[in-house]
C-alpha cells in the first residue's frame, strides 16, 4: 500500500512536469512566431515588396497588431528606417517577453 502511494505521488509530479514542459514549449513557439512575423514585415518592407500582394498584406496586418505601442516609437524621416527600428524593437520585445514568461512557467510549475 505504501509503495502504491509513493508511486502515485511521484507520478503526479511527472505528469505535472510534462504539462509544464508542454505549456512552456507552446508559449515559447508563440513568442517566436510573433517575432518572426515582425522580422518578416521588416524584410518585406526593406526589400520593397509589393504592398498590394496578399502575403505582404497578411504579414503587414499581423505585424501592425503585434507591434503594440512600438509602431510609432521612433520617427526618422526615412519610412524604411522607421519600419526597421520600430518593428525591430517590437520583435526584440516579444523575444524578451517569451524568455521571461517561459522561465516563470517553468519555475512556478
Amino acid at each position: 500500500m505504501a509503495e502504491h502511494e509513493a508511486r502515485t505521488a511521484g507520478g503526479g509530479a511527472a505528469v505535472r512536469g510534462r504539462i509544464v514542459g508542454v505549456v512552456a514549449g507552446v508559449l515559447s513557439w508563440v513568442g517566436l512566431v510573433f517575432a518572426v512575423i515582425l522580422v518578416a514585415h521588416v524584410v518585406l518592407t526593406m526589400g520593397g515588396a509589393n504592398p498590394d500582394n496578399g502575403i505582404t498584406r497578411f504579414v503587414s496586418s499581423w505585424a501592425d497588431t503585434l507591434a503594440l505601442g512600438f509602431r510609432d516609437l521612433f520617427t526618422p524621416s526615412d519610412a524604411k528606417l522607421r519600419v526597421l527600428v520600430d518593428y525591430g524593437v517590437a520583435a526584440l520585445f516579444w523575444l524578451a517577453v517569451r524568455s521571461i514568461v517561459v522561465r516563470l512557467v517553468r519555475r512556478l510549475g
